[in-house]
């Protein structure tokens, strides 16, 4: 690995963001991984993210905490909110106000620190649950952004928001993180697993998980509630 080649990843403690990792230090990148405490209801994906780090052997995790609940406007942040259990026409409840763009604009402050240039965030534009926030064009328009609003980018050293899963679907993300070694019995992608981490299978995340290894042809290795 090429020490002075940093990038920061968004590790959330999902299917994604670890194999987006995985991705990262297969093309030689420095990983510097970073969680968020925010709030949200499905707290295991944090411990499934120092998890990861851990296995990964990254340089440095960190995991930051907000109040996004405190604002509320999600069920992944209100208790008072359901989390759908069925398909959902248009933008779902567990969509987060602004999420993404806090997130990439912490992992932007950290980059710039790091002298890092990368930041990669497992995004994704084919089977994902319609955020608004997950669009190539909001992630063009935030390197946009970041590249007016730094030091770094400035003086002439760019930014770059690496999306690989951008255009994957999820049997595709699947099929390249186990080429990546990723361990996803590591991970915890449900809306509201227990504190436990074992999955509720119901969600919209578990449903697009679940067809995922089915699609790829792989062993699910989600532990579930019942």
């Amino acid at each position: 690995m090429t020490e002075h080649k940093k990038a920061v990843v968004l590790l959330s403690g999902g299917l994604d963001s670890a194999t987006v990792l995985a991705m990262a230090q297969a093309e030689g990148y420095a990983c510097y991984s970073m969680s968020f405490d925010y709030g949200q209801r499905h707290r295991a994906e944090l411990a499934a993210a120092v998890r990861i780090a851990r296995y990964a052997r990254v340089v440095e995790h960190k995991v930051i905490g907000l109040d996004l609940d405190g604002m509320g406007g999600s069920a992944l942040t209100d208790a008072t909110i359901a989390v759908p259990e069925t398909p959902q026409e248009g933008i779902p409840v567990t969509y987060v106000p602004a999420r993404n763009t806090v997130f990439l604009s912490l992992a932007l402050g950290w980059a710039e620190v790091l002298d890092a240039q990368d930041i990669f965030i497992g995004v994704n534009a084919v089977d994902y649950s319609g955020y608004p926030d997950c669009r190539p064009d909001f992630i063009q328009a935030f390197e946009r952004m970041a590249n007016l609003a730094t030091r770094a980018g400035v003086e002439g050293t760019p930014f770059r928001i690496q999306t690989p899963l951008q255009m994957l679907s999820k049997a595709d993300i699947i099929t390249a993180g186990i080429a990546h070694g990723v361990d996803y019995s590591l991970t915890v992608s449900c809306y509201q697993a227990d504190g436990d981490g074992r999955a509720c299978g119901r969600c919209d995340s578990c449903r697009l998980r679940s067809q995922g290894f089915a699609q790829a042809g792989v062993a699910d290795p989600t532990r579930y509630q019942v």
